[in-house]
């Protein structure tokens, strides 16, 4: 006899909109925001189990014949495929390469899969498939597979990419978000919000006095960098989407502990500030990506930030807070005027479309 599947039970859920209510699929559920984990919580991870699966990271950490291994996939369906700074193609290979870098890793291999609206010119093919390639042979990696589909006109939205990867983590290293512990600094590599910023002035045809360009980069080289100066970093965490503000808030969850932010240490550039101010955005919120952000103990925070600003990918690096005993499970920011807020999980994703 065929198994019966029962759908999911929706009223043990958390958030009343749109989820019980309104049990559909909504945009805000890819936005890397509470939407987004209430989905993973409550579909994906009870469907697929396992405790690799639990760990919810941004790759996941096997051992396979002795070797232990970081192995990550991901989406892209950014709008527009060709933006300022880059393209859907290098941002797929090097959020995959980051992803992978979370975790120690050194990116080896790649796979590829395009999905291709009919009728989409053969040179955008051409092009993202180049932009691909560079990106790749920059970062170090080869892609080694992959698989092309086509959807009718009218339901896709020219190409999305899917890219999936693997790469070696260097013995004594455990980078994980449960590692944080209170007393641990906590560095962001350089200006946050530049990615969204740029994806959102070439979307919606404004201009703010100066181009804003994508940070889309691979990272991979900036983590040698700092496990260099020592192999036991606690926490790493490149802040896509939800920006800062959705990866501090996992990595608190995740240790149970608090984080402490002062605001004025984070760096935010005078575009990007501007548009958020136009435009009613926080910046905390705002996808970055070719930044992350390190939970470091203290007796090498020092040392680590150096080395950071020594690298191209790092040279805007700043302490911008701490790890903290009181409130787990929350971030706090202490305000210009000298105040505290709240920087909660945010719901969805306040500029969807951006990787």
């Amino acid at each position: 006899m065929a198994e019966t599947l029962t759908a999911p039970d929706f009223s043990g859920w958390a958030c009343p909109m749109p989820l019980r209510d309104h049990p559909r699929v909504v945009m805000g559920h890819g936005g890397g925001g509470v939407m987004s984990a209430e989905l993973v919580t409550n579909i994906f991870a009870p469907a697929f189990g396992g405790s690799t699966l639990a760990a919810l990271g941004d790759s996941a950490v096997l051992t396979l014949g002795g070797a232990r291994l970081a192995f990550s996939t991901d989406s892209f369906v950014v709008r527009p495929l060709f933006f300022p700074g880059g393209c859907i193609g290098d941002l797929a290979v090097n959020g995959t390469v980051n992803d992978l870098a979370m975790s120690g890793a050194r990116a080896a291999y790649l796979s590829c899969g395009f999905i291709l609206e009919e009728g989409v010119e053969m040179s955008v093919v051409g092009r993202v498939a180049q932009a691909m390639g560079a990106a790749a042979e920059a970062a170090g990696v080869e892609v080694v597979t992959g698989d092309t589909k086509v959807v009718e006109a009218g339901h896709g939205d020219g190409i999305y990419l899917n890219t999936a990867g693997i790469g070696l983590i260097p013995a004594g290293v455990d980078i994980r978000p449960q590692r944080a512990v209170p007393g641990d600094v906590v560095i962001v590599s350089g200006a946050i919000g530049v990615h969204g910023v740029a994806i959102m002035s070439v979307r919606e045809g404004l201009e703010f006095g100066v181009e804003v360009v994508s940070d889309c980069a691979a990272l991979g080289g900036l983590v040698d960098a700092m496990l260099a100066v020592t192999p036991d970093l606690h926490v790493l965490r490149d802040p896509t989407r939800g920006g800062l503000a959705a990866a501090l808030n996992e990595i608190a969850v995740a240790a149970g502990v608090g984080v402490a932010v002062r605001e004025r240490a984070v760096p935010v550039p005078p575009e990007v500030a501007n548009a958020c101010a136009i435009l009613g955005l926080d910046p905390m919120y705002v996808a970055n990506e070719g930044k992350l952000v390190a939970f470091v103990p203290r007796e090498h925070a020092e040392a680590v930030l150096a080395a950071m600003r020594a690298h191209p990918l790092g040279a805007g690096a700043a302490v911008i807070g701490e790890c903290v005993a009181e409130h787990p499970g929350m971030v706090v920011a202490r305000t210009a005027l000298g105040g505290t807020r709240v920087v909660d999980l945010p719901l969805g994703e306040q500029l969807p479309r951006i990787c």
